[in-house]
């Protein structure tokens, strides 16, 4: 699970003050659960992402993944956590263009060290062919990114960011390079792998059809965020209307 507490973010803004990225934000999600985060562009759902991830530290509040505080980490501290309990899925695949697709999660398998016993290869090698199976690509074991289409390369994207059983699971647009089908089977795949590896989840997308999937759905907006009714869009909100960020200092 995760659970981010009063977050705060901001950033210079090239003068004297700064911009506030996000803005006093709660957000706890359990394992199994997906959340889904939309918004207008500029709204602050990458930065609220980045934090979760331990990627970039909050001015303020509390990112506790597990039962570890992250933001009392050093920067290997964080990189850490990272490899053991957060799995990143990205927009593009970001596949290695030489290993194979077994090999993409066989590497994964060796990052795993400290507060988990490394896995033995054998054992790791079972469990890259298990989550290889649950997003169908059993029979393209050993075929290289190139060999692969669009939506088989984001297959692996995400088994990739299983492979060492993460407490949370952060997805970023995943849908935004595939057609509305190939989206639509990725987004059902995630969900299914939530629940079965009773993984926290937490997405950001603007397709309507991706937030209708999602258990639990917010609206960001100026750094700030709400729960939605309608995870088609905003509760009583105009998403067309001009952004102004808050600034500090």
């Amino acid at each position: 699970m995760i659970d981010l507490s009063h977050i705060t973010l901001t950033y210079p803004d090239g003068g004297e003050g700064r911009l506030v990225a996000v803005d006093d934000v709660d957000l706890s999600i359990a394992g199994g659960e997906t959340v889904g985060i939309s918004g207008p562009s500029g709204s602050g759902k990458s930065s609220l992402l980045a934090v979760a991830s331990t990627l970039v530290l909050p001015d303020r509040g509390s990112v506790r993944i597990g039962d570890v505080e992250a933001t009392t980490l050093d920067l290997r501290g964080r990189a850490r956590l990272r490899r053991e309990r957060i799995g990143i899925v990205f927009q593009q695949a970001n596949l290695l263009p030489s290993l194979t697709t077994l090999e993409q999660l066989l590497v994964m398998g060796e990052l795993t060290v400290g507060r988990r016993r490394r896995r033995s290869r054998i054992d790791t090698r079972i469990r890259a062919v298990e989550l290889l199976e649950a997003v169908g690509l059993d029979g393209h074991l050993d075929s290289l990114p190139a060999e692969l289409s669009g939506g088989q390369r984001q297959r692996v994207n995400v088994a990739r960011a299983l492979m060492n059983e993460p407490a949370l699971l952060v997805v970023d647009e995943p849908t935004s390079a595939l057609d509305r089908q190939r989206g639509a089977q990725l987004v059902e795949l995630v969900v299914e792998l939530t629940r079965q590896y009773r993984t926290a989840t937490m997405l950001v997308t603007h397709d309507p059809g991706v937030m209708a999937r999602m258990d639990t759905t917010y609206w960001m907006v100026d750094g700030r965020l709400a729960p939605t009714r309608d995870p088609s869009g905003p509760n009583d909100r105009d998403d067309h209307a001009p952004i102004e960020r808050t600034r500090t200092g």
